[in-house]
């Protein structure tokens, strides 16, 4: 890797402030203050201008409002008015550059969903416990959601009972921090109170009614047949009564929270948390026939009695449970401190409906090799069809500890961590076809697992030199050891079986032997065209056995003065050294100015790195996708795998960054708060998963063709399509937060919070890198192209607004908050038309537009002796994103929408998900 380069240089950007003083950090305060009774800080610390924060600068006593970089704080108050308790879910109401859409059959990112931060990859921003770096989930998010081709941090194993207080740094920070430190920093800061506690129990569930989609009085019929729809003969005649309803995803929660004293000055602080979550139901009835027909003008009987709810579109079902401990000892002159963390979690989500009568169906065993499949032969493996389910058991656990202490004037901390995630699947209720009726129905399909070794030793110390303030320098070093494993499958979970027999070049005597079909030189057996592997979720192969691991060794130099009265200044700078990558080194230079008390300009410049991650380079695994409403098998492969080299892949390089930032902050009057703030960030060789390269729809017949050439050349006759990762693109981030906060006194009618928060970010590709190597014999062909594109630069919304207000009357605490979510493009793989066909830029038929919406929250709450109810709705008023169109499209486009719109009525593309409104209610008490 070549060396990055230190600079200088400054750009203005502005403080979130405070509620109550001049040119203050802003605090994010939209649950209800009351909720904070067990807290013990001062109204002036609540409100955050006076919290000390660790993230932004190593100084010591470095608050919010006199930050040199951009520091929201959110409140344990704001953490637990959450109806949901998921943290990644109240992040995504609280603070608007975060998106958290929750994907449906997308494997095991229906269980562990990834978050992004500046409408960057969930990969590039660096999650920090306790000020130390989180350890990221094994999960690699790769089928078709927002953060396609990342691992995240699994924030969802972190109780929100347990935190005091999280810390969102919006500026890049690689050169403090080191990798992943691009779009910003989140510390989740944790409880350390020695006395007291609190427990509480919630209970929630979904009552809505699902826009746009009929409910179901049984299908039409005449002559005691069921009779085909005449605009779409793809799908039956059903009577309907309005649209359809749901009460399900029943939320059930139960936690602890205990602080204990140690010694003199120590304490040690417990949390307990189980959650408990029922799966939603979001699809539409499936109105396609299901059942092979007995004639061209006869049904199967069991079409009238079938079970058209044969999906399931929404939340998997999920059960939690939840340890921390966070606890420190004095040792005389010294300080021990620890804290750990241990998460389980069994989930389970379905994968798409297989047929009566579809191929994934057919018992290809009562064929011969060249007998062609159709409905006269067909013999099903199952009577009615069969819906996959996917069975993923997490465990994830951290240990940390170290000692802070006074050595020759410089206050010391020496650390030492260790961080592991374990994911476990299972596939149920499926058939590998190529077995035939020797396949089992239950496939352990493999173990993902990894690990990290953290040792910090960090360094500061004050100098007074005759500045307005003194010089506070911090230096310090960090040692990482990653290893990440994958366990393959049951053999019969990826395996092809006896079922399955690719064509080959042959003689017409050999062929005849073989039992095939020859035809101009090869041999086929149409009879033995079995889909292999397990259905749903195919297993992790033997081929990805992987036990792999790195080191990663940091050195960094920090300095912050006033420098004179007014003006703040950080300079920071790392030096990295990867065993698999080099060097690297950058640095950053970050400047508050206080013009005139109440207004203040503040900017930073920086560059920053983020290493390919050992997913990114090792991960292996195939499984179904539906691309324009077709199934088609996908591998992910390594890039240094033969397919991949055959298909163009190139050795992973660490994506560069350039941050900037600047703004201004308004603080006129006592209470009253603005401020707005510009970023710009620049991402070069940016690591995105490529195309499904070879699935219809993302090249042309003859390009796809020419990729299934190379494919079935490697071993791979038996899939659809293969992907993998590569240096693609040179991207541009860049966007405006705008933050307004008053606090009101009414005297009698109390005190009260009012916000209003918005987000700008618009991602933009500035250039493919489209390293095409062997395929550049194939005319066009991008390795990523017009999908991809738009998931990368219209999957999020580019505008996102909160308003919030909440206060207490008459003993009664109110909170409402209602937030915009802007556009969303939700791409398919159908080519634009006409003259556009081969565009990287234009929209298909199929690519769907969806509106803006508004999503409104209330809660209420009382409390008496130290118990308080609380009552709420999330989605009061029951919005749903644009229904799918479904049927034909228009008549100046021609053709019809993919069969799944029908009955999968909304897009994972969603930032506020697809499950209606959610009421709740929660029981606690203050100890």
């Amino acid at each position: 890797m070549k060396n990055g380069k230190l600079f200088a240089g400054l750009s203005l950007s502005v403080s979130c402030v405070a509620l109550t003083s001049p040119a203050m950090g802003q605090t994010v305060q939209s649950a209800p203050s009351q909720e904070a009774a067990a807290d013990a800080q001062s109204p002036a610390d609540a409100e955050g201008g006076n919290q000390i924060v660790v993230i932004g600068s190593r100084v010591s006593n470095r608050t919010v409002s006199d930050s040199p970089v951009p520091i929201d704080v959110i409140t344990d108050s704001a953490l637990q008015a959450s109806g949901t308790g998921e943290l990644n879910k109240t992040l995504n109401q609280l603070v608007p550059s975060f998106n958290f859409p929750q994907p449906s059959i997308a494997d095991g990112s229906d269980v562990t969903r990834p978050a992004t931060l500046r409408g960057l990859n969930p990969d590039q921003t660096l999650v920090l416990l306790n000020g130390k770096r989180r350890h990221v989930s094994a999960l690699l998010n790769i089928n078709g959601t927002v953060g396609r081709g990342a691992a995240a941090v699994d924030m969802n194993m972190i109780p929100a009972l347990a935190i005091q207080r999280i810390e969102v740094l919006r500026d890049g920070a690689s050169s403090q921090y080191g990798s992943d430190a691009i779009a910003g920093v989140i510390n989740v800061q944790l409880k350390t109170a020695s006395s007291g506690g609190r427990a509480q129990v919630s209970y929630g569930q979904y009552v809505t009614t699902l826009d746009g989609v009929s409910d179901f009085d049984g299908l039409v019929t005449s002559g005691g047949q069921p009779v085909l729809g005449t605009a779409d003969t793809r799908y039956l005649q059903a009577n309907s009564s309005g649209e359809r309803k749901a009460r399900d995803g029943g939320y059930t929660t139960f936690g602890v929270n205990v602080g204990l004293p140690v010694g003199d000055g120590g304490f040690f602080n417990f949390t307990g948390e189980y959650r408990d979550r029922n799966f939603t139901n979001r699809q539409g009835y499936d109105l396609r026939p299901n059942y092979i027909r007995p004639s061209s003008t006869t049904f199967d009987p069991r079409e009238t009695t079938f079970d058209r709810l044969n999906f399931r579109y929404g939340d998997a079902k999920t059960e939690d449970f939840n340890f921390l401990i966070n606890t420190s000892v004095p040792l005389g002159a010294a300080e021990f401190y620890g804290f750990f963390t241990y998460g389980h979690r069994d989930g389970l989500s379905a994968a798409n409906f297989r047929q009566q009568s579809a191929a994934t169906n057919r018992d290809f065993s009562t064929l011969t090799p060249a007998t062609v499949p159709g409905n006269a032969n067909f013999v099903g493996l199952t009577p009615d069809g069969y819906l996959p389910k996917i069975q993923s058991n997490i465990d994830d656990v951290s240990a940390t500890s170290g000692i802070r202490a006074d050595i020759a004037g410089f206050k010391g901390d020496f650390s030492l961590g260790f961080g592991r995630n374990e994911l476990s699947y299972r596939t149920e209720d499926s058939i590998n076809v190529s077995f035939g009726p020797q396949s089992q129905r239950s496939f352990d399909a493999g173990h993902l697992a990894f690990s990290q070794i953290l040792a910090n030793a960090d360094l500061a110390r004050q100098f007074d030199l005759g500045l307005a303030g003194p010089l506070s320098f911090a230096f310090g070093g960090e040692y990482r050891h990653e290893i990440y494993q994958i366990r393959p499958g049951d053999p019969q979970s990826y395996q092809t079986g006896p079922f399955f027999t690719p064509a080959r070049a042959s003689s017409a005597a050999e062929c005849g032997v073989l039992g095939g079909v020859f035809a101009n030189g090869i041999c086929t057996f149409p009879g033995r065209a079995a889909a292999a592997g397990a259905q749903g979720f195919g297993g992790l192969p033997a081929s990805a056995r992987t036990d792999v691991n790195r080191d990663s060794f940091a050195g960094y130099l920090e300095f912050d003065a006033d420098l004179f009265t007014g003006l703040t200044a950080t300079a920071a700078g790392r030096y990295e050294h990867y065993s698999d990558f080099g060097d690297t080194l950058n640095g950053k230079l970050a400047l508050r100015y206080e013009l005139a008390r109440g207004f203040a300009l503040r900017g930073s410049v920086s560059n920053g790195f983020r290493a390919p991650s050992l997913h990114q380079q090792f991960f292996t695994t195939t499984s179904t996708n539906f691309l324009a409403g077709v199934p088609v098998d996908v591998s992910t492969v390594p890039v240094s795998s033969p397919v991949a080299r055959a298909l163009g892949s190139q050795p992973l390089a660490p994506e560069k960054s350039f941050n900037l930032s600047g703004g201004a902050t308004l603080n006129p009057f006592r209470g009253f708060n603005l401020t707005v703030d510009y970023f710009r960030i620049k991402i070069s060789d940016r690591i995105v998963l490529s195309e499904n390269l070879g699935a219809a729809g993302v090249g042309s017949g003859a390009q796809n063709a020419a990729v299934q050439a190379i494919l079935t050349a490697n071993g791979f006759s038996n899939v659809g399509a293969a992907r993998f990762f590569i240096n693609g693109l040179d991207t541009t981030t860049q966007g405006v937060d705008a933050v307004a906060t008053y606090r009101a006194n009414l005297g009698g009618l109390g005190v009260w919070n009012l916000s209003a928060a918005y987000n700008y970010t618009q991602n933009k590709i500035d250039r493919r890198l489209n390293n095409l190597g062997p395929l550049a014999q194939i005319p066009g062909l991008v390795l990523f192209g017009r999908v991809e594109g738009i998931r990368f630069e219209r999957g999020q919304p580019r505008t996102k607004a909160v308003f919030a207000t909440d206060g207490k009357i008459a003993g009664i605490g109110l909170s409402a908050r209602t937030t915009r979510y802007g556009s969303v493009i939700s791409p398919e793989t159908t080519a634009p038309l006409g003259a556009e066909a081969t565009s990287l830029t234009a929209l298909g038929p199929d690519d769907q537009r969806l509106s803006p919406k508004w999503i409104t929250d209330f809660s209420l709450s009382y409390e008496l002796h130290g118990v308080q109810l609380t009552l709420g709705v999330d989605n009061a008023f029951d919005v749903y994103p644009d229904r799918r169109p479904f049927g034909p499209r228009p008549a100046n486009v021609g053709g019809v929408y993919p069969a799944t719109y029908q009955f999968l009525p909304y897009s994972n593309f969603s930032p506020f998900g697809f499950n209606g409104r959610f009421l709740y209610a929660r029981a606690a008490v203050n100890f």
